[in-house]
């Protein structure tokens, strides 16, 4: 085989195939982005980056999509992962259900049955706590002092845990195996003495939604001034505080790349915001930002302000998601801050001034390079030695985390005009040099490859079927280019798979380390149209193989009376291969 998927872990690769095979991808991109007819192919605003001008293509017969401004690019699958913010298996899962396939598991998959059945009983507690919300004037009476309207909190799903220790027992229990089924859910609470209870009670309800939609879990705000204040479901196979941002789903809402999202730390600023009309916001889940938020926002936008409370929890909570951020700082994402004055929120200031002074704020937000040398100033006394010392010593594991750049050298350049060194001088003493991660950018090409073998793979993604007419090709063990092994494994997956095009080729590469190099090429426009491709594609391998030949021969020529017996038969059959294949051109 040549290659497989890892990442596709429990999905058998046939599936993977077949499913590529019958997606339209035209439907996919079509129900997400306004697409329009060009020629064989489509077109659109690129939805990965801003412009005016349409660069974003759709081929319907090769299967994938292509942006010749950002160079986005990727199959029925890639699209989905990117635009809907899914995991591979989730991509998978979701293009199966829109044509009504079941994707089967390839071993034993005990846990996917409990999955599916967890997500089920949380729909539908979800839909009890948004019919006890309808019914509790208390409740509505409530989000309306806070100025949530019905439409806000019926596109956020909002509900209400009623003040009984067995509304959600009572309504979905009906039987121990749902009621274990509840507990593993988070739903429900078994104490010592085994006696079990609802976890939420007299609580706004506010669902927390995977990038599908689904429900993982709840957050709940009291209604009267118990302890604690907002509630989070515990961690379960389903539920992760530190990859889950509340809002996320319905930022995705919104289509396309947002220009900026707003990171709060409570439900309420995220629903508040949203009747301003500021959006996207999310909000953490009672736990620190974590590097796994921040790749997914990164991958939603190009500017993220953390907007946290106005007091010190909040100005804490702004310094940890500084020191997570860090690594991506000076990369294509923008990282800004903005704290509300002491003692306010992002709810309680947007309904206090508006949301025209609000995003006036928003403008006005600290860059992260600004914010870290702001708060390190608060600690030290820059006036004095010792203060300066100091601020040193605080900077050295934060310069550490920092990207090997421009963006590193210029605030090095900053910190040293606070302590009266030269940069030279302060990044001796720091040296943070050997401690750096590597700086962002696009991944280093291979060895370069040659024309002939460029040709050849880009033909191969464009017009598979050409691949078909060459047989076995095995003169290719003689060519030692850059390459090759890469050329070699695409021909073997096509004769394999005959009816396999270009997207089902990139899917079989995805997770091989030259999967990116794949989607460079089939992101080339064709050079020859179909009719011509089996012709070009023999002439390139054919000199290919020449070449190869060649080589071969002139290293055993170059040994001379020090060949063995079977170098010198090698040879001989080498020079009649070459014969054959000069001869084969010649004819073409």
């Amino acid at each position: 085989m040549a290659s497989g998927h890892s990442s596709s872990g429990r999905i058998p690769q046939p599936f993977i195939d077949g499913l590529i095979a019958r997606a339209d991808i035209v439907e996919v991109i079509g129900n997400r982005v306004t697409l329009k007819k060009a020629g064989k192919e489509y077109k659109a605003v690129c939805p990965f980056h801003d412009e005016k001008t349409p660069s974003f293509t759709v081929s319907p017969t090769k299967g994938f999509y292509h942006c010749f401004g950002c160079g986005a690019h990727g199959t029925a699958i890639g699209f989905l992962m990117n635009y809907e913010q899914l995991g591979f298996v989730e991509a998978v899962e979701a293009l199966a259900e829109m044509l009504g396939l079941e994707v089967p598991t390839s071993g034993h998959d005990r846990h996917s049955g409990h999955t599916d059945a967890l997500y089920d009983v949380l729909r539908e507690a979800g839909q009890v706590y948004r019919d006890a919300l309808r019914q509790n004037s208390g409740a509505i009476e409530y989000l309306q002092q806070r100025g949530i309207d019905g439409a806000t909190a019926g596109r956020f799903a909002m509900g209400f845990a009623p003040d009984a220790w067995d509304t959600i027992l009572r309504a979905l229990g009906t039987n121990e195996a749902r009621i274990s089924l509840l507990r593993d859910a988070g739903l429900v609470i078994r104490n010592e003495q085994g006696h079990q209870y609802d976890r939420f009670r007299d609580r706004i309800m506010f669902p927390i939604r995977d990038p599908r939609g689904r429900v993982i879990g709840f957050g709940g705000r009291v209604l009267g001034a118990g302890e604690p204040k907002y509630l989070n479901s515990p961690e379960t196979p389903v539920f992760h505080k530190g990859q889950a941002l509340y809002g996320l789903y319905e930022a995705r809402q919104t289509r396309g790349r947002a220009a900026e999202i707003i990171v709060v730390e409570g439900y309420l600023d995220v629903a508040s915001l949203a009747q301003h009309g500021i959006e996207p916001a999310v909000a953490t889940l009672g736990t620190a930002t974590t590097a796994e938020h921040i790749r997914r926002l990164t991958r939603l936008t190009d500017r993220v302000i953390f907007c946290f409370d106005g007091d010190r929890a909040g100005r804490a909570a702004a310094w940890r998601a500084l020191e997570t951020t860090l690594p991506h700082a000076g990369g294509t994402v923008e990282i800004k801050f903005l704290l509300p004055p002491e003692g306010q929120d992002p709810d309680s200031l947007v309904r206090e001034r508006g949301a025209e002074a609000f995003r006036a704020l928003l403008a006005t937000a600290t860059p992260l390079s600004e914010f870290l040398l702001e708060e390190l100033q608060r600690k030290v006394d820059l006036a004095s030695a010792d203060g300066r010392a100091r601020l040193t010593a605080l900077v050295r594991p934060l310069l550490a985390q920092l990207p090997v750049g421009v963006y590193r050298e210029l605030l090095l350049e900053r910190l040293a005009e606070l302590v009266g060194l030269t940069p030279a001088r302060l990044d001796v003493l720091l040296d943070t040099s050997r401690q750096n991660v590597p700086a962002t950018r696009r991944p280093e090409p291979a060895a370069k490859r040659s024309p002939l073998i460029r040709k050849a793979i880009t033909l191969i993604l464009h017009h598979p079927a050409a691949a078909l007419e060459l047989g076995e090709v095995a003169d290719l063990e003689y060519v030692n280019l850059p390459g090759v092994e890469l050329l070699r494994r695409l021909l073997e997956v096509v004769r394999e798979h005959p009816q396999i095009n270009a997207a089902g080729l990139e899917e079989r590469f995805r997770d091989d380390p030259e999967g990116r190099f794949l989607s460079r090429f089939a992101g080339r426009p064709p050079l020859d149209d179909e009719a011509a491709a089996p012709q070009v594609l023999r002439d390139n391998v054919a000199r290919l193989v020449e070449r190869g030949l060649k080589d071969r021969l002139h290293a055993l020529t170059r040994r001379g009376d020090a060949l063995s017996e079977a170098q010198r038969a090698e040879m001989a059959e080498i020079g009649a291969r070459l014969r054959t294949a000069q001869s084969a051109q010649r004819a073409n």
